[in-house]
């Protein structure tokens, strides 16, 4: 059960927002954080205290304003608190949305939950914490649909290199000459032409632009 949290978030507004989320849960044992050293130093102490928190809610992002830290964001955070306090579940609340980085934030930093900042977060903060608090970690749907439809698609170096070139704003017509000096084969157009187009069929796009934007959504390029 979730009881007491610890909220670290630079944006008042926000910070206000989720603090009075978590009232409606009825619960009240509720600290929060600026920065991300101050957040670590109230972990620190509760556990010295024997009185830990159950839950880190964390942003990813922390905008510098002259006030020195060592911890300089959301992942530095929770690796660093979970050195000092290993069963600390951590839920993200972020406004990331690139499906390869939420990947690497549950799979590497094992957290338990994410909510985007986005239409309906309140909401969907009620749900993670319910479900973290019966052991489950809580993954959103709108970000397993996008991982899904990332994983139909491998991408080769040379897409990647094609999809990079059309981002910097090179004309279709003009990347064979540039395949061509970095003796990346085949160059040629109709080659070219048959990979964009197989990869927008697959990914459901119609124009280079939405393959595009995908790629920078997922963190491709």
């Amino acid at each position: 059960m979730i009881t007491k949290i610890l909220i670290a978030e630079d944006h008042e507004s926000a910070n206000i927002s989720v603090q009075k989320t978590l009232e409606e849960l009825g619960i009240t044992d509720i600290a929060y954080a600026y920065y991300c050293d101050d957040a670590l130093n109230r972990i620190i102490q509760a556990v010295k205290a024997g009185s830990s928190f159950d839950l880190l809610i964390t942003d990813l992002s922390f905008e510098p304003d002259g006030h020195k830290q060592t911890l300089a964001n959301g992942m530095e955070l929770i690796t660093a608190a979970r050195k000092e306090q290993p069963d600390l579940n951590v839920l993200v609340f972020s406004a990331e949305n690139r499906p390869t980085v939420i990947e690497q934030l549950y799979n590497n930093y094992e957290i338990d939950g994410f909510v985007r900042k986005a239409r309906n977060d309140a909401r969907e903060l009620k749900e993670a914490i319910h479900e973290i608090g019966r052991h489950r970690r809580y993954f959103p749907r709108h970000i397993s649909q996008l991982i899904d439809k990332k994983n139909t698609y491998s991408f080769s170096d040379v897409d990647i290199t094609i999809i990079q070139l059309l981002a910097q704003g090179t004309l279709q017509k003009d990347i064979p000459v540039y395949l061509q000096r970095k003796g990346i084969t085949p160059s040629g157009l109709s080659s070219i032409e048959k990979k964009l187009n197989h990869m927008k069929s697959v990914l459901g796009f119609t124009k280079n632009e939405q393959l595009v934007a995908y790629c920078k959504d997922i963190g491709a390029i």
